[in-house]
């Protein structure tokens, strides 16, 4: 059949996939629960008509904050299949954020997953006129819950069911599907408008890239409110992939053994944060198996996706991928034939290592704004290339304008930014490319490389050009760091501000017998400077002169989501941390009495994984009518 719309998706479930009995799982108090595909068919259309029985009408905007839950699949296409059009809103955004954009997108009603949600942002729902109605999606008291709209479609669902096919004929491809709000990383957020061709385009185009067919089973832990795992979402639903929603981020490791997935999608500093947590295991082994562990991440670093791998290397390789990669395959579950990571660059080391390790990465590159994918690397090698993004995806026309920005057209481009035509004229040229503000190269004429950010290349007051991003992904591989951003707009040289990583700091402070009383006292101990100096001493061996990093400074806040210096997607909040560092920075060109290397007030230790990546949300249990179910 063809598929035009998002909800014609459905109708796979209705059609091909009805002996799936565990379309989409969660785990609820130890338990998987899970929704079979007629459940899923079933559920989301009486959602539908539930909505318009409450006299909801095509196009009206309806709004979710919430956790990854198959409920939240279930409501997503119900609001399809009504034409109205779904605005959903990350749950780790502060109260200002998310008033905004509750005000601006003139969501209608509402819903929110659990009791701690509801407390956190009914408050600001009730300020807003528009919003008629607030539902959970767990039971909390005195507040309704959304099993009363598909409740209330049952008693009439006759007649419900015959305005809805009428409802499903009045909605085109170019209709609006989704608004999704950036995460405003340099202003407040703006509301990219995706029709159901858009998204459509993009899930189909990589639909046949995807290495997973039908009863395969993907996990998912990227919060669902993002384009890129919604999007990667409606694919695996349209290749019948089951969908699990791992917990929460803290027991993904659990979980990828529980469900021994067949693919993930991931953002590079989880793929970091696996990568220290295996090296840190290794460092606790002994004697030979220490050296054959590190032996084997040498070995690793050097593989060659093109085939050139000599007969030498193969052979090493296959008897490490025996004794020591083994045990990463059986940490990703033993069942991986790919690792799908988008949101920011991967390191070209690491993608290097977990290939060679046998765990298949696939990077691509693309924007909310262009449903996201433009390019990506494929499964096979011949259309792959590690250390870039992989070429255009199907249908996509990327060309490099004089100043190497990457400028796309294609049926996934937006249809623009919801009420603000200025932002949506300035970000199309008169020929209709649309500029994505990022700059690139080709590699071979084929494979795509993302160098930086146009808008964030900034002059030293000698005229010479930086490019942030590149000098601090040259970072991620330290243990130490956690987050680093680069600065020096207008100045004679570049300084950098740091965000240790507390965890291994806090390890490697009782190692080396250093004592402190909290990380304020810690980040000032002369050993710790020096020590944080020979990091950026590694990476100035590889800089230009006018790149070079003369001055840093270490902070004792972890910089999170929640805490406002990075996005939900882990974005680097340049402006949020510039103000927040005014006086630091100051001082550091010159203009403060203080010239110690430390800055910020004093604060507590990380958390690790769950902190760092705050932003993508804890995955909350949620309850609804389906029965109990075993994997």
């Amino acid at each position: 059949m063809k598929l035009t719309r998002i909800f014609d998706i459905l109708e796979l479930y209705n059609t091909n996939y009805t002996d799936i009995e565990d379309s989409f799982g969660y785990k609820n108090k130890g338990n998987w629960i899970t929704f079979s595909a007629k459940e899923y068919y079933h559920y989301a259309h009486l959602f539908a008509c539930g909505l318009i029985s409450r006299g909801y009408k095509k196009g009206d905007k309806i709004a979710t904050i919430s956790q990854n839950l198959p409920h939240w699949n279930i409501a997503d296409m119900g609001i399809s299949l009504a034409g109205m059009v779904h605005v959903p809103v990350y749950p780790t955004l502060g109260a200002k954020e998310t008033e905004f954009i509750l005000e601006h997108s003139d969501a209608k009603l509402l819903f929110l997953s659990d009791k701690s949600l509801y407390t956190k942002v009914n408050p600001i729902a009730n300020k807003i006129k528009a919003i008629e109605n607030v539902f959970t999606f767990n039971d909390v008291d005195d507040v309704p819950n959304w099993v009363e709209i598909i409740q209330e479609a049952k008693e009439n669902e006759t007649a419900l069911m015959e305005i809805l096919e009428k409802r499903k004929d009045e909605i085109s491809e170019d209709d609006l599907h989704t608004i999704i709000y950036t995460s405003g990383t340099t202003g407040n957020p703006k509301g990219v408008m995706l029709s159901h061709k858009n998204i459509l385009s993009n899930a189909l185009g990589v639909k046949p890239i995807i290495p997973v067919e039908k009863g395969q089973v993907a996990l998912s832990f990227l919060p669902l409110c993002h384009v890129y795992e919604r999007m990667m979402n409606y694919a695996f639903q349209i290749k019948g992939v089951r969908i699990y929603y791992a917990e929460n981020l803290g027991t993904i490791v659990n979980n990828l053994k529980e469900i021994q997935p067949h693919i993930i999608n991931t953002v590079p500093r989880l793929l970091e944060k696996f990568y220290d947590r295996i090296i840190a295991i290794g460092k606790d082994l002994k004697g030979i198996k220490k050296f054959l562990f590190f032996r084997a991440v040498r070995i690793g670093t050097k593989f060659r996706a093109d085939g050139q791998n000599n007969f030498w290397y193969n052979f090493r390789l296959s008897i490490f991928r025996k004794l020591i990669f083994k045990k990463w395959q059986e940490a990703f579950g033993g069942n991986i034939v790919a690792i799908v990571s988008g949101g920011a660059s991967l390191q070209e080391r690491l993608a290097k290592l977990y290939c060679a390790a046998g765990l298949r990465i696939c990077e691509g590159y693309g924007l909310s704004e262009t449903s996201p994918v433009l390019a990506v690397n494929w499964p096979i090698w011949e259309n792959s290339r590690i250390g870039t993004v992989g070429v255009a995806l199907e249908g996509v026309t990327i060309k490099l304008a004089e100043d190497k920005e990457i400028l796309a057209k294609g049926p996934n481009i937006m249809k623009g930014y919801y009420k603000n035509e200025q932002a949506t004229k300035e970000v199309f040229d008169n020929e209709g490319w649309f500029h994505t503000g990022d700059i690139g190269e080709w590699i071979d004429n084929k494979f795509l490389k993302i160098t930086d950010r146009k808008k964030e290349i900034f002059k030293t007051s000698s005229g010479k050009y930086v490019a942030p991003q590149v000098i601090e992904n040259m970072f991620k591989a330290s243990g130490l760091i956690e987050q680093l951003m680069i600065v020096g707009e207008n100045e004679k040289f570049v300084s950098a501000l740091i965000s240790p990583n507390f965890n291994y700091l806090h390890y490697w402070a009782l190692k080396h017998k250093i004592h402190y009383r909290d990380n304020m006292e810690l980040i000032r101990i002369p050993e710790i400077i020096k020590r944080y100096q020979k990091e950026i001493d590694i990476v100035n061996k590889d800089l230009s002169e006018h790149e070079k990093i003369k001055r840093f400074r270490l902070v004792c806040e972890e910089w999170t989501p929640a805490t406002g210096e990075l996005s939900p997607t882990l974005k680097l909040k340049r402006n949020v941390i510039y103000d927040k560092y005014e006086n630091i920075l100051e001082e550091i060109y010159g203009h403060g009495a203080d010239k110690t290397q430390h800055i910020g007030k004093e604060g507590g230790g990380g958390e690790g994984i769950n902190k760092v990546i705050n932003g993508l949300g804890k995955l909350m249990s949620i309850g609804v009518p389906p029965k109990e179910k075993g994997k």
